[in-house]
């Protein structure tokens, strides 16, 4: 079992950073690859950023590759996610995720992931 907790949302201006931050807590973080994924009002969740167990593979969506950059602390039991250069199109509910059993080729399915965060609020203004 896996808790997670995101934090670090806000409001930011176009064109600035934000860092947001997803705390786990239970045994063997380390086991579990880790994605962020985000939903704004009205639209369907889809995939941020996922990084495998020892961060050898990072993968990220098309939108947001260049600009965001997710990394993970197994020391610290936390997985972070750098963004950059924010559009107001970032706007977006952003949730950490967990799963023991994802692969490569399907770490951008929010299917594959077993264990969810409440969510932290990021907005973007234009």
């Amino acid at each position: 079992q896996v808790q997670l907790v995101e934090s670090g949302g806000g409001l930011v201006q176009a064109g600035g950073s934000l860092s947001v931050s997803c705390a786990a807590s239970g045994r063997s973080f380390s086991s579990y690859a880790m994605g962020w994924f985000r939903q704004a009002p009205g639209k369907e969740r889809e995939f941020v950023a996922a990084i495998s167990r020892r961060s050898f593979n990072r993968y990220y969506a098309d939108s947001v590759k260049g600009r965001f950059t997710i990394s993970r602390d197994n020391a610290k039991n936390t997985v972070y996610l750098q963004m950059n250069s924010l559009k107001p199109e970032d706007t977006a509910a952003y949730y950490c995720a967990a799963s023991i059993r994802v692969s490569m080729a399907t770490m951008n399915s929010g299917d594959e992931y077993d264990y969810w965060g409440q969510g932290t609020q990021v907005t973007v203004s234009s």
